[in-house]
């Protein structure tokens, strides 16, 4: 095989390891990466000999400590906005809508990059301004990922003030709302902070699996469309990919 090939083939082996939670076999893994077992198993054994793949006492196989020492290296130098920029530019082209980044700071979210529409009529929201996490589709993604405490001790100290008449105002309807967004991961804003205003949120993750900011379009509610959900879904999971998760 050339390098460049076993590159390729120890990537796919890897990326194969990644999606299982527990240790997996070298059957499903030659399964999920095209190889042959022969293969798989000559190129998972020099894996280990640097430390990139680990293997259990069944003989099945993990990713390695040294993965993890470089990925926590790659995290610190990373640079939230420049690495969703380019992924929010061609989420904008493909839905021709505003798309946003926010990030938490206490109860409140902030937007701190977006990328406009070229519509006429198009939403757009101020970088640096700020919203209440409870009226927005990333504000309730975050708010459930934080837990019933939190949701009740922040309805409390924010009083859920109405902004519309969709607005949720109770604290009740906030902890069974959160709790069916955070299941399906991602979540709508219908008409919730601006009326007219519809817009779909969320998550974006780093390599520790924490919540580091939050991915979402606004468009006027007439436009917005169902099928939208799965693109902004896919470009939060690259941003995340790209933090490290």
């Amino acid at each position: 095989m050339s390098s460049i090939q076993v590159i390729d083939r120890s990537a796919s082996l890897l990326d194969a390891i990644s999606q299982y939670e527990d240790p997996v076999s070298l059957k499903i893994l030659s399964a999920d990466s095209g190889l042959h077992p022969s293969t798989a198993f000559r190129i998972l054994a020099a894996l280990m000999e640097t430390g990139f793949v680990n293997k259990d006492t069944a003989g099945h196989y993990m990713l390695g400590n040294k993965l993890v020492r470089l990925a926590s290296k790659v995290r610190r130098g990373v640079d939230l906005r420049e690495q969703a920029l380019d992924i929010m530019e061609a989420l904008r082209d493909a839905i021709g809508e505003t798309v946003n980044l926010t990030v938490r700071e206490g109860d409140e979210v902030i937007y701190i990059e977006r990328v406009t529409s070229n519509r006429m009529m198009r939403v757009e929201q101020v970088i640096g301004s700020r919203a209440p996490l409870h009226v927005t589709a990333v504000g309730k993604l975050m708010l459930a990922e934080l837990g019933e405490h939190f949701i009740r001790a922040y309805a409390n100290r924010s009083g859920l003030k109405s902004y519309t008449s969709n607005t949720i105002s109770t604290e009740q309807d906030l902890i069974d709302i959160t709790q069916q967004i955070h299941s399906q991961g991602f979540a709508y804003d219908n008409e919730e902070a601006e009326e007219g205003v519809g817009c779909i949120g969320v998550l974006i993750y780093d390599n520790s699996h924490h919540v580091v900011a939050g991915l979402s379009i606004s468009a006027p509610i007439e436009r917005r469309k169902e099928e939208w959900v799965k693109l902004v879904k896919d470009a939060g999971k690259r941003i995340s990919e790209r933090l490290g998760a």
